[in-house]
């Protein structure tokens, strides 16, 4: 069953277009404050739980291979997501655990 879960996702990936529209180091629209420590975009004609496209995570590791989400819950926007990780060393997925974990969010980190 979790092979299914993993295929899909990637089935996702291959027929979607990735749009980085939050580069590292850029900030986030609404919170000046909240800065990307990574590249971050979604994967254009999708939709997520806040009706945007399917939230995506891109590392430094030259194969873009997904081999994680992270799961969140925001308790101001009163959604769940899950964001995809593509490419990430296990110290970059220790930083998104990091941004996704603050007084207004919790994640938890799923590995394939």
């Amino acid at each position: 069953m979790d092979k299914d879960f993993w295929k899909k996702l990637e089935h996702l990936l291959e027929k979607s277009t990735l749009v980085l529209d939050r580069p590292r180091g850029s900030h986030h629209p609404k919170y000046p404050e909240v800065v990307y420590p990574l590249d971050y975009g979604y994967l254009e004609n999708t939709t997520a739980a806040d009706r945007s496209g399917i939230d995506v995570w891109r590392g430094s590791l030259p194969q873009s291979i997904l081999d994680a989400i992270v799961c969140t819950v925001d308790t101001l926007k009163r959604d769940t997501e899950i964001k995809l990780l593509l490419g990430c060393t296990a110290q970059e997925k220790k930083l998104i655990l990091q941004f996704h974990n603050n007084e207004y969010m919790a994640g938890i980190l799923v590995e394939k």
